[in-house]
């Protein structure tokens, strides 16, 4: 897995989102905002590790940052025992989460991957995601999911604004500027807070 943190230039990604650091580079608790935008899918093992590898870097730096995480769905095609299948359903649902609040997206994902990997659950089950959502309180998943069309052309524009220069997953991008891929380390999620803090302080 690789430890560097790299700067990124990507037009579609990095104007928005610096547009957006900028502007709520402090927080209302006066910490400083690190913004970080998640590329992920839903059965793969290596997001579900830099998720709560993530999460460890957040809690141990919850004294100077606060933060907002998004997450951006690939949707990829997947057959690994019969049990995965097609994750676009899973991703609509992410996308709608994030409408509500960052904290009912995380909850959302989190509940995906713990249902999957830990629960051995099928992941193209719409009883299932439906399941998952009303369990962290999404408000339109039945509707959503009963229409198989409906937001599937936000799931690809995040696609293609988010995620269409990487060759991987899980792929992190922070402050719309730096940007970390495979599930690393805590200290190393630390080390690219550190350094985003200290960019924008620039």
């Amino acid at each position: 897995m690789p430890s560097r943190l790299l700067p990124i230039r990507v037009p579609s990604l990095a104007k928005p989102t610096a547009l957006r650091f900028a502007k709520h580079m402090a927080s209302n608790t006066g910490k400083k905002l690190i913004q970080i935008d998640v590329s992920s899918d839903t059965v793969c093992p290596w997001c579900f590790v830099g998720k709560k590898n993530l999460e460890k870097a957040m809690e141990q730096t919850m004294d100077k940052f606060d933060f907002e995480q998004m997450f951006r769905g690939l949707g990829f095609e997947y057959d690994m025992s019969g049990l995965t299948g097609n994750t676009m359903d899973s991703h609509r649902l992410i996308t709608l989460a994030g409408h509500q609040g960052y904290d009912k997206q995380n909850a959302l994902v989190d509940e995906l991957f713990v249902s999957y990997f830990c629960q051995g659950k099928y992941i193209g089950d719409r009883q299932v995601l439906m399941d998952a959502a009303r369990k962290v309180g999404i408000e339109g998943a039945e509707e959503l999911l009963l229409d198989p069309s409906k937001g599937v052309d936000e799931v690809k524009e995040e696609l293609n604004k988010y995620s269409s220069g990487i060759s991987g997953v899980p792929h992190f991008v922070i402050n719309g500027k730096y940007q970390l891929s495979g599930g690393q380390p805590p200290n190393i999620f630390m080390r690219a807070f550190e350094t985003a803090a200290k960019d924008a302080a620039e």
